[in-house]
């Protein structure tokens, strides 16, 4: 049997409910959060406002092997809806690093800020690429506690495809 079978094999038992990396009788220790279904006509016309790219750090859906997300800006679990003003595109590393923030401190006054509202705000208002076009850098306090929050200057994984993108003359967006 070829190696890759016996793996497959190896992770698919894994699965199965009755063996659970935690102890029986333990709920699970992380929370699972609803999916409730988003009308197909609303996602395409969030993806369409967005421009098909994350609302953080601008990535293209063209340019991402992984398929942009509808997240909420203000997460359902602090009062957020799924009304279409509430809903943005965010790539998964964003959206990840996001998490159900809202706020994060500013790193230059230590003073908590409300996160970037890609619906509401303008992206240019309150960032910037570094001269390299590899780092987003926040100009206001709503910038750098984003930055910061986000890790948009400094996630190694994605600072490494920004500069393949540069390489193959497709990145910073110059239409921000």
């Amino acid at each position: 049997m070829p190696s890759w079978r016996i793996t497959a094999v190896a992770w698919s038992s894994r699965l199965v409910p009755s063996r659970r990396p935690w102890p029986a009788g333990f709920a699970r220790p992380w929370p699972t959060m609803p999916r409730d279904y988003l009308p197909v006509d609303l996602v395409r016309r969030v993806r369409e406002a967005a421009g098909n790219r994350c609302g953080y750090c601008l990535s293209p859906q063209r340019l991402v092997m992984a398929r942009l997300e509808v997240e909420h800006v203000i997460p359902r679990s602090r009062g957020g809806t799924d009304e279409e003003s509430n809903l943005w595109l965010s790539c998964p590393l964003c959206n990840r690093s996001k998490s159900d923030r809202i706020s994060a401190p500013d790193p230059k006054t230590g003073d908590e800020e409300s996160l970037f509202h890609p619906r509401r705000q303008r992206w240019a208002d309150h960032f910037r690429w570094s001269e390299d076009g590899l780092r987003i850098l926040g100009l206001t306090p709503t910038g750098r506690a984003t930055v910061a929050a986000l890790h948009l200057d400094s996630d190694p994984d994605a600072i490494l495809v920004r500069s393949y993108w540069i390489l193959a003359g497709w990145h910073p967006p110059v239409d921000v």
